[in-house]
């Protein structure tokens, strides 16, 4: 690997990382304040590149403005699926994986139906020089994404810790019963978790629409990534979600650099599979951390 590819190689996966932990931490919000999985996760992240394309590059909207609107429609669809699933699900964990499965595929289907199965919708970078480090071509878009990665999830935690809001958020987390013996809105706070996953999966989705060839599969091959964050970072641990982001983030990229997709995703699961049995409550535990 020469020096310029190496370097390239590391932007990238500095990237990867930042994108993935603006999926996985909403996934573990949402987990840790209603102990479901929403497997329709990463279909918001879709729906939210889908914004851009359809505001975008066919409506001529600035760019800003359409992954403005890509975080708004993130949220309103997380509340969506906060108010028609899990909440009428509270409690359910079977029966919320099965309609959030079954919900993955209707957005496809529906995504496919509009915009045309096999159709890969490309969308022109608003930046088209590239970024230079060291001699090496970085896409701009790939290196937009950290910033905003940073913002978003800092945000996120001071957000946690500094507001009685986010307090009330992360109590719930830990014990939903006595919150609502506090006098806590259980409800409010479900809908503020799947509101806030929402945006973050719905600005990841616009911000990175330029990189990706936008399909009605996109979203079949981020879930399954997403997902090993959360496990190796710990269901529920936002903290642990994005040191697990930037591990994998640099795992898959410098894999799929050196062999291929296929070996990098089997990288990660063999990582994830050797870690359970040591810290099967994943790298930092709980969402309080």
């Amino acid at each position: 690997m020469t020096s310029q590819l190496l370097i390239q190689t590391i932007a990238n996966a500095i990237a990867a990382s930042s994108m993935y932990a603006l999926i996985a931490v909403g996934l573990t919000l949402a987990f840790g304040v209603m102990q479901m999985a929403n497997l329709a996760h990463a279909h918001v992240f879709m729906i939210g590149a889908y914004t851009v394309y359809a505001l975008y590059a066919l409506s001529g909207w600035p760019f800003w403005g359409a992954v403005a609107a890509a975080l708004v429609v993130g949220a309103i669809v997380g509340l969506a699926i906060e108010r028609t699933i899990f909440r009428p699900l509270r409690g359910d964990v079977v029966a919320g994986f099965i309609a959030t499965a079954g919900l993955m595929f209707v957005i496809e289907v529906f995504c496919g139906e509009v915009w045309g199965w096999g159709y890969m919708r490309t969308i022109p970078s608003p930046y088209m020089r590239p970024f230079k480090i060291m001699g090496a071509s970085v896409a701009f878009q790939r290196i937009l994404v950290i910033p905003f990665a940073v913002v978003c999830i800092g945000g996120l935690m001071i957000f946690m810790h500094r507001f009685r809001l986010g307090r009330a958020l992360r109590a719930v987390a830990q014990d939903p019963e006595t919150a609502s013996l506090q006098g806590i809105n259980i409800n409010m706070m479900t809908a503020l978790a799947l509101a806030i996953a929402g945006a973050l999966a719905g600005i990841a989705g616009g911000l990175m629409s330029t990189i990706y060839a936008v399909t009605p599969a996109l979203a079949g091959h981020l879930i399954l990534p997403a997902l090993i964050v959360v496990i190796v970072g710990g269901m529920g641990s936002v903290g642990g979600v994005v040191l697990a982001s930037i591990i994998m983030g640099f795992v898959m990229t410098f894999v799929t650099t050196l062999v291929d997709g296929v070996a990098a995703l089997m990288v990660s699961v063999a990582v994830m599979a050797l870690l359970l049995p040591i810290r099967p409550q994943g790298l930092l535990g709980h969402v309080n951390n």
